[in-house]
């Protein structure tokens, strides 16, 4: 006999009550207005590339992807970060782990000698700014409280 996930299994879902405290909305209403921030300037950032190129300026592969890529992003964040709002464990994992190698991995990308010009680095690290914030809030003691991280796991005595 098949059972459904009713949504309330502990190991994936965060406690209702938790959610609800208005700390952890206001963190919720951080995470989004940093994924919507992100969005919106890796947006830009792609316009630009496109007004760059249609102007005559040099712009390589690497710029068009990755200026066509992090919008993309921008939307897998905001659903993970919709479901994390709804106590999605696997979710919040998912957005706390980009928050993190995100704005490390668009750094280290733009700083190849030779990859990007200097404009286009700073216009991506400006980009990535928000999802630094969004890794702080991740982070941070609100949501921590609702998604407890990792703990050790005691030993037993003897060993």
């Amino acid at each position: 006999m098949e059972t459904k996930n009713t949504g309330t299994d502990p190991k994936t879902t965060a406690d209702r009550t938790l959610l609800e405290l208005p700390g952890t909305r206001r963190a919720f209403a951080g995470v989004r207005t940093a994924v919507k921030l992100y969005g919106s300037l890796s947006s830009v950032a792609l316009l630009v590339v496109a007004g760059a190129a249609l102007g005559g300026e040099p712009v390589n592969t690497f710029m068009w992807m990755r200026a066509a890529l992090l919008p993309l992003l921008a939307l897998v964040l905001w659903r993970k970060a919709r479901d994390a709002s709804r106590g999605s464990l696997p979710a919040f994992g998912r957005v706390k782990a980009l928050a993190h190698v995100m704005p490390v991995a668009v750094v280290a990308g733009d700083l190849i000698p030779g990859v990007c010009p200097p404009w286009y680095a700073v216009l991506q690290g400006l980009c990535v700014l928000p999802v630094v914030g969004l890794a702080v809030l991740t982070r941070g003691p609100a949501l921590r409280a609702v998604f407890p991280g990792r703990r050790a796991r005691p030993t037993p005595a003897g060993r």
